[in-house]
């Protein structure tokens, strides 16, 4: 890991712990693990203001380019539930892949469990989307 733990801005910390106790009654395996897993990592994590958040570490409308050994790479702005649109590729922080990566810098690698089975997951490239930094719940 680039940073030696998770780096997360302070006012999306808290959008992200009360989206994760909404979420504790999910049913699907995969996506209950995902959460439990992005839950326990956020106990180690360095929680910053927003000014001494690295630019490559990747944030709520983060446009992230991930890729794994095997050829798949796929390009997709992580976003909160209310504002996911796969059409769009916004992706929720709640999906295994959104919850995979929020934290991360790149360049980082995640050992993570999909749906297919374990992955693992590069961070290939990592922009921060200036002109959408809201929060819905």
């Amino acid at each position: 890991m680039k940073y030696g733990s998770l780096i997360l801005e302070k006012k999306e910390y808290v959008v992200l712990k009360r989206l994760l106790n909404l979420s504790i009654n999910y049913k699907e395996d995969t996506r209950k693990y995902s959460v439990k897993r992005l839950e326990t990592e956020l106990q180690n994590a360095v929680i910053s203001d927003e000014e001494l958040v690295p630019q490559d570490v990747i944030r709520f409308n983060s446009v992230i380019t991930v890729a794994t050994d095997d050829g798949w790479e796929n390009t997709f702005e992580l976003v909160t539930p209310n504002d996911k649109n796969y059409q769009n590729n916004k992706v929720s922080v709640l999906t295994p892949m959104g919850s995979a990566v929020m934290g991360y810098a790149q360049g980082d690698v995640i050992d993570w469990e999909f749906p297919g089975g374990i992955k693992k997951l590069r961070i290939v490239n990592v922009k921060q989307n200036k002109s959408n930094k809201h929060y819905q719940l």
